[in-house]
């Protein structure tokens, strides 16, 4: 934790940082300004680092509130946590692609140290205007993270800049950053006299050894043998019947028969010389001799029975 220098001296550090990491690449002299983008483009080599935001940081915001005794005594100072937002742009001859070689060597220096060293902190604060800076004793580090930005984004961050051409630049987020309160906790008290007492066990006053099972050392558990216990007859259990509810049979649903009608047969044709058949063939007339229900005729009987008495 550091106090409210500790934006300017990350801005002041990030300077330090990309100046002192631009060789071997970029041959020429160039200069790091900590300015918002001219209005008035240069022609000369230059960097410009803008911290053009300063947001509360989401996941530490109430982390590390204040904390009071109940006497109200403060036992622990609150902590502002920040993130810092900075645009970085770069100026030079066009024709030799100056711009574009500057934004190569910041864009190569922040990845490969994405991290505040504690060097450039502690060379940043020697400057008149950050004396008086701890950021270099804090133990929370500052992380430097690339931000993307679509091109509406872009339009209205160069829009809040009046009368400010667009330059080629690029945009970091510094975090985390915490900020310490101006009172300071009152102190613990010391240790007057430690009071430690060591005993073996089995003296009095020292608890008693545990044992698995719940029984202390001193005592005796008594083990004893499993007894054989003679089967028990056991009367059998006369169930009452149970009440069966009366089942509900629903109807079969049986489809209608449907049954073909019978063939109709063809009128059958009388002619002169008898019936025909349905096709039209002719039948031959069957003549039937019946005879009496008593069989051959009674004179003929009566003339063989004269005949046998005679």
């Amino acid at each position: 934790m550091s106090n409210a220098l500790a934006v300017a001296t990350v801005t002041q550090a990030l300077a330090l940082l990309i100046e002192h990491n631009l060789h071997p690449e970029i041959d020429m002299a160039v200069s790091v300004e900590t300015r918002k983008p001219p209005a008035d483009p240069p022609t000369d080599p230059t960097i410009t680092v803008f911290c053009y935001q300063v947001t509360h940081n989401p996941s530490m915001r109430n982390n590390d509130l204040v904390t009071r005794a109940p006497d109200g005594t403060l036992l622990k100072r609150s902590a502002a946590a920040l993130d810092l937002h900075y645009v970085i742009s770069a100026y030079g001859e066009e024709t030799e692609l100056v711009g574009q070689r500057l934004i190569g060597s910041v864009v190569r220096t922040l990845h490969e140290i994405p991290v505040l060293p504690k060097d450039l902190i502690a060379e940043a604060t020697q400057r008149p205007y950050l004396d008086g800076s701890d950021l270099a004793e804090s133990l929370q580090k500052v992380r430097f993270t690339p931000t993307q930005m679509d091109v509406d984004e872009t339009s209205k961050l160069w829009g809040m800049l009046h009368n400010t051409p667009y330059s080629l630049s690029v945009v970091y987020q510094a975090s985390l950053v915490l900020l310490d309160g101006h009172e300071k906790p009152a102190a613990t008290k010391p240790v007057r006299r430690p009071e430690v007492r060591v005993l073996p066990f089995g003296a009095p006053g020292a608890p008693e050894r545990p044992v698995p099972g719940g029984a202390p050392a001193g005592d005796v558990v008594p083990v004893e043998a499993p007894r054989a216990e003679a089967p028990r007859a056991e009367a059998p259990r006369a169930e009452a019947p149970r009440a069966e509810a009366p089942r509900t049979e629903t109807p079969r649903a049986e489809a209608p028969r449907t049954e073909a009608p019978a063939a109709e047969k063809p009128p059958v044709k009388k002619t002169a010389g008898g019936a025909k058949a349905a096709g039209g063939a002719p039948v031959r007339a069957r003549t039937r001799t019946r005879k009496a229900t008593g069989g051959p005729s009674a004179t003929g009987r009566a003339d063989k029975d004269q005949g046998k008495e005679s």
